[in-house]
């Protein structure tokens, strides 16, 4: 049976940050193959004259509402503005079954409203390294309290992990919990063909400090030292410009090539025309990135953080510590062939079965049935 299900998220992409939670929307467009599903967003703009703006869609056949609200510097204000823009657009939908929520922050206690208000059942697919053991002295007493009192309320807790499973329950989570992991489109990040072409590491971020993409390009700059013939391939949404000044000043601009945010489409094919996909992170918690490079057929070198462990193995990748000289010494082994990956077609096939969008529907649709039903 079709029901319908609404999406609400802490994170979504809009025009202010155009890739901020787009594995929500991934979530959703998987949800879709099997029922009808909106999405509802509601985020504050500094810059809006207008108290309320609406931003209707269709995106990838799912309707789609974003709701701009006029930011102010006061906290509170805010956070009542945020919950009637929600409201608002609640109101341009249809009334769902259930409501799949996304990541614990307050703005989901609009999830709560519904639940009390119209007796609609939610869940929380809850995607935030700001939970992981940690970063847990980071957390607020506030931020603990609402994601308690939101998680309370809620049918299920959904984390993307098992290691993010884990740190929601020592923070004292009760709520029934079920790991479904991120998507991947197969589709889009379809197998590679295999091409004769100069060896290419690749890194794809938001190039935030956590990634350390100034790390990588130190590393590649120390191999190239020994191994001259591959190139390194780094950019994403962030700040590309401090990128190329370090290139430049490690006079590398011949083998490092920067670019900056593209489309999915464009990622997919850069990783297909890649041989290692490289994620130097100090923390993580489930990368759709390293799920997309395996589909591709692409491994990988990842550090041993989060829910890393999950994904890699030593059949389609290499685990490090954060040390730029263990990351040095996967390179070398990696561009020297002194690994036993499994093929291209296994590593795809591995990432079709379990992430596709058809496997993480059917895992989500088993939990809407038990609540629904």
């Amino acid at each position: 049976m079709r029901h319908k299900i609404l999406f609400i998220s802490s994170w979504f992409p809009n025009k202010l940050e155009p890739t901020n939670g787009n594995f929500v929307q991934r979530h959703a467009e998987a949800v879709a193959l099997i029922h009808d599903v909106e999405i509802l967003h509601a985020i504050g703009d500094p810059d809006q004259k207008e108290s309320y703006l609406f931003d209707e869609k269709i995106i990838n056949n799912i309707r789609t509402v974003v709701v701009y609200y006029q930011q102010t510097r006061n906290s509170g204000v805010n956070f009542f503005r945020r919950m009637m823009a929600y409201k608002k657009g609640f109101s341009k939908t249809k009334r769902p079954d259930l409501v799949h929520a996304n990541v614990l922050h307050n703005n989901m206690l609009f999830a709560v409203y519904l639940k009390k208000r119209y007796k609609i059942p939610f869940v929380v697919t809850e995607h935030w390294s700001g939970f992981l053991n940690v970063n847990r002295h980071k957390l607020s007493k506030w931020q603990l309290f609402f994601a308690k009192k939101i998680a309370e309320k809620s049918s299920f807790i959904l984390p993307v992990s098992h290691y993010l499973k884990n740190d929601l329950e020592k923070i004292g989570l009760k709520s029934k919990m079920k790991v479904i992991e991120n998507v991947v489109d197969t589709k889009l990040f379809s197998l590679k063909e295999q091409r004769n072409r100069k060896f290419t590491f690749l890194h794809v971020s938001n190039l935030i400090p956590l990634k350390n993409p100034d790390k990588v390009i130190t590393v590649a700059n120390r191999l190239h030292t020994e191994f001259p013939d591959f190139e390194l391939h780094i950019g994403g949404d962030g700040d590309v410009e401090a990128l190329n000044r370090q290139i430049k000043e490690s006079n590398a601009e011949d083998f490092i090539k920067t670019f900056p945010m593209i489309s999915s489409r464009e990622v997919s094919e850069k990783m297909k025309n890649s041989d290692c996909f490289i994620l130097f992170s100090d923390y993580e918690n489930f990368p759709c990135v390293l799920l997309e490079s395996l589909s591709t057929g692409t491994p990988a070198i990842a550090t041993n953080v989060g829910g890393i462990p999950e994904i890699i193995s030593d059949r389609n990748g290499i685990l490090i510590s954060n040390s730029e000289d263990e990351l040095y010494e996967a390179m070398k082994k990696v561009l020297t062939n002194k690994t036993n990956f499994d093929t291209p077609e296994k590593l795809h096939d591995y990432i079709d079965s379990r992430f596709s969008m058809r496997k993480i529907a059917e895992k989500f649709d088993e939990i809407y049935q038990k609540i629904l039903n």
